[in-house]
């Protein structure tokens, strides 16, 4: 087996290299400039009613739908799979590797991103159809087979199915119960083996009760797991005020100016901040790769532009709002020192905050994180097992994805991290394809949505 992961590790790490640094990163911004320019830059006409949606409906006890989700629960339920353990150690990743600037990066990234994920959840909501227990499915599988029609369009939705299904149902969940059992490990002693036993115990729980039960937990899960973390970094700000306005000037100064802190020539270090800045923000959003529009499918509204004015507002939460926080306390804190790496830097930077207590919340923060993301993966891998073989695949799945977490917490799993994001780096080509190639019908839905509802 080890002779195995030797063999696979670097040939998948060549392989995700390519995709992250040179073609995912330029098609992902590239649809995000074009669907930008194609809406007239929705993210930014309509972000305050996507705000007015999210927050003048918000709750933690949503009204139960028997076929689908509220418009907040497929949120919550997107934001579940966005908010992972990318937004506690992606920052900290793009910092050390990009500097300070790869941040600013990020937000150009990100806003573009919103009018990626408007195309994605539009498109969602215009292709869904109801299964034969009178759920809704959509996702990206369904807009891919009706922008290519025949033999082409069946071969892209199951690539792509097949694609998520291994990149989040099962690979992915199990490196986020490995996070989990690793953290806990360290942080409060228990056994990774435990802490397994106890996940898949909670997580067949949720799977068991479907779409309502899952959408019931993401509902309050969400905006409780964002608040505690958001509360303890705003406290570490507060207590650090005076570096507050010295590290905005850093980002800006450090994302035109990054070989003074990457090194090397002008060239190789601007790419190196913005390829970095790209890849964190691309990977912890998700915009443009395929995922969340399964949450945004099922979701009741009367326009399909309104459930996309709502996912934009799910970029803005993960990009603007979450990761932004680990960033910032990272540098009021001053707790770059070249050797800390990955969550290490994060639960550093927390303990000079808030002291000793700062490596435990990082844990129990990427503790929720961590799960969150479990359930909101299950889900959408789920959604494809269904276009795949119907409801009869749906247990098969069910307890092979709880295999996945009892071993990821338990095992080593370098490989299956590299694997994870290769099947996610492949899942975003043929969805951005089917993306463009019905961009017709997004403009169409928005003008759809302006007609009846002048401002």
């Amino acid at each position: 087996m080890q002779a195995l992961t030797d063999t696979l590790l670097p040939i998948v790490n060549t392989i995700n290299g390519y995709l992250s640094d040179y073609i995912l990163v330029f098609l992902l911004m590239g649809a995000g400039l074009y669907f930008s320019f194609k809406t007239k830059f929705v993210q930014v006409r309509c972000f305050g009613e996507g705000m007015k949606r999210v927050f003048g409906n918000l709750t933690l006890s949503g009204k139960k739908h028997e076929s689908g989700m509220s418009s907040f629960q497929a949120l919550a339920t997107a934001i579940a799979a966005q908010v992972g353990t990318g937004n506690i150690v992606g920052a900290s990743g793009a910092i050390l590797t990009g500097g300070p600037g790869a941040i600013f990066w990020m937000w150009i990234i990100a806003f573009f991103g919103m009018a990626t994920i408007y195309a994605e959840a539009v498109l969602a909501q215009k292709t869904r159809v109801k299964n034969e227990d009178g759920q809704y499915l959509g996702g990206p599988v369904y807009y891919i087979r009706t922008a290519f029609q025949g033999s082409l369009g069946k071969f892209l939705a199951a690539f792509f199915a097949i694609a998520i299904i291994l990149a989040l149902g099962f690979t992915g969940c199990m490196v986020q119960s490995n996070s989990i059992g690793s953290t806990f490990s360290t942080a409060f002693g228990v056994p990774s083996w435990i802490v397994g036993i106890i996940l898949v115990a909670v997580c067949g729980f949720i799977f068991v009760g479907g779409v309502q039960r899952l959408a019931s937990v993401t509902e309050k899960l969400v905006p409780i797991m964002a608040a505690v973390f958001l509360l303890g970094g705003v406290v570490v700000l507060i207590a650090r005020i005076q570096y507050v306005p010295a590290t905005f000037g850093m980002i800006f100064k450090y994302a035109f100016q990054p070989q003074a802190i990457i090194g090397g020539g002008f060239g190789y270090a601007i790419k190196t901040a913005i390829s970095q800045g790209a890849k964190r923000g691309l990977f912890s959003n998700e915009a443009g790769m395929g995922s969340t529009p399964h949450a945004h499918a099922v979701a009741k509204v009367k326009y399909p532009a309104q459930q996309g004015f709502v996912a934009i507002v799910g970029v803005f939460v993960d990009t603007f709002i979450v990761l932004n926080m680990t960033a910032f306390v990272i540098f009021v804190t001053n707790s770059i020192d070249g050797s800390t790496t990955g969550i290490a830097l994060t639960q550093k930077a927390f303990e000079s905050g808030l002291g000793s207590f700062g490596i435990t919340f990082v844990a129990i923060c990427l503790f929720f994180f961590a799960f969150s993301t479990i359930i909101g993966w299950y889900f959408f891998g789920e959604q494809n097992i269904k276009y795949l073989f119907g409801t009869k695949g749906t247990t098969p799945y069910r307890l092979i994805v709880m295999g996945f977490i009892v071993l990821g917490s338990v095992l080593q799993v370098d490989l299956v991290w590299e694997l994870a994001d290769m099947f996610n780096g492949l899942m975003v080509l043929p969805n951005l394809i089917a993306l463009i190639g019905l961009s017709k019908i997004v403009s169409m839905a928005l003008r759809d949505y302006d007609a009846n509802n002048p401002r």
